[in-house]
């Protein structure tokens, strides 16, 4: 009798390991071109809409993808676009990702070097630098964020904005 109910909970056992592994997984970022961002914009037209650019290799970057998930969570009806500016393989990025409940999130990754050609077609005044949070009215006036975003920033631009705001600067 011992041995029949030792194969049952090895088999739950194995059964919630695959499915905990399986939920792990974000989906593929989509390959980020010089035509994404314009797509992006299109896509999201006249809704706000916040692009956060990140990195696997920035440290401050890794550290904020958490604080993004939550902010995800707690605003699920947010356009929120995430763009990872390295070439670190796919699989990492979709682990890293999902680790930080951000699995859901639209996603796109630059799958060659990140030269000026990419970088100018986000910003012409870009110089590369990471993270970068891009928060785009209905109206397509863009404010940019250098370093790490103050997500209360980010909340309250939101709010002025789907209410008519003018969004002060952030």
């Amino acid at each position: 009798m011992r041995h029949p109910l030792k194969f049952v909970l090895s088999a739950a056992l194995a059964l919630a390991a695959a499915c905990f592994h399986l939920q792990a997984q974000a989906t593929p970022p989509k390959p980020f071109t010089t035509h994404s961002f314009a797509e992006i914009r299109a896509r999201h037209a006249g809704v706000p809409l916040v692009v956060h650019i990140w990195a696997t290799s920035c440290g401050p970057c890794l550290a904020e993808l958490p604080k993004w998930g939550a902010f995800a969570k707690q605003r699920p009806g947010v356009a929120l676009v995430l763009v990872r500016f390295d070439q670190a393989p796919a699989e990492a990025s979709e682990a890293r990702l999902a680790r930080s409940g951000l699995e859901a999130v639209e996603s796109w990754g630059v799958s060659g070097e990140a030269d000026e050609y990419l970088r100018a077609s986000v910003d012409r005044k870009w110089i590369g630098d990471v993270p970068r949070t891009m928060l785009i009215a209905p109206d397509g006036e863009v404010t940019s964020i250098r370093g790490t975003a103050d997500l209360s920033s980010v909340e309250r631009w939101l709010d002025e904005v789907k209410a008519g705001r003018p969004a002060r600067g952030h």
